[in-house]
């Protein structure tokens, strides 16, 4: 800084020295030249003060509110994108559970019609076995009712025949013609 107060100064004589041949600008105006080198140095110091104190510290403050508001802006990029990401993952996760969702649907309507046909299946050879039931029960209902109705028939064939031949027959007699009576009846 000292050099370039020296040079000012020289520069500042040698204008003052070859002006003073010809009336000049600093004659005419009263201008001193060591009024103009104090003027100078005075604002150097100023302006080394200042920049010291005020510029340089306002600068470096600046600076540090750019390299923030960078940072804030990174941030807010990465943040946008892992919401961007975030979304994209959500809407797979409700795709998957929509799917599996569906598939559940799906095998629940399967088992319910498999049961259904299964119930009803299991109702028809249900109703199947009460109808064989029912018919062994009849068959065996009419066989013992054909049974009976022969015996009476074979008794009372046996009694009319009694009482028209007048006359008692021995149980030998009875059981033969019940059993003749009974094979007849058979063939019909």
């Amino acid at each position: 800084m000292l050099p370039l107060l020296l040079a000012t100064v020289e520069a500042a004589h040698q204008a003052a020295a070859s002006h003073a041949a010809e009336p000049g600008l600093v004659e005419k105006f009263g201008i001193e030249p060591r009024y103009v080198v104090m003027q100078v140095i005075s604002f150097l110091i100023l302006f080394g003060v200042l920049y010291k104190f005020g510029i340089k510290p306002t600068v470096a403050t600046m600076e540090a509110r750019n390299a923030e508001i960078a940072k804030g802006l990174k941030n807010a990029e990465e943040t946008q994108a892992r919401l961007a990401a975030a979304a994209q993952e959500s809407a797979a996760i409700i795709k998957q559970a929509q799917l599996d969702a569906q598939k559940l649907v799906e095998e629940a309507r399967r088992t319910s019609k498999e049961f259904a046909e299964k119930q009803q299946a299991d109702a028809v050879q249900h109703a199947a076995d009460l109808v064989a039931k029912a018919r062994q029960a009849v068959d065996l209902e009419h066989k013992k009712m054909l049974d009976q109705a022969r015996a009476e028939i074979a008794r009372l064939v046996v009694t009319t025949t009694e009482r028209v031949l007048a006359k008692k027959l021995s149980d030998a007699d009875r059981a033969a013609y019940n059993e003749t009576a009974t094979k007849e009846l058979s063939v019909i």
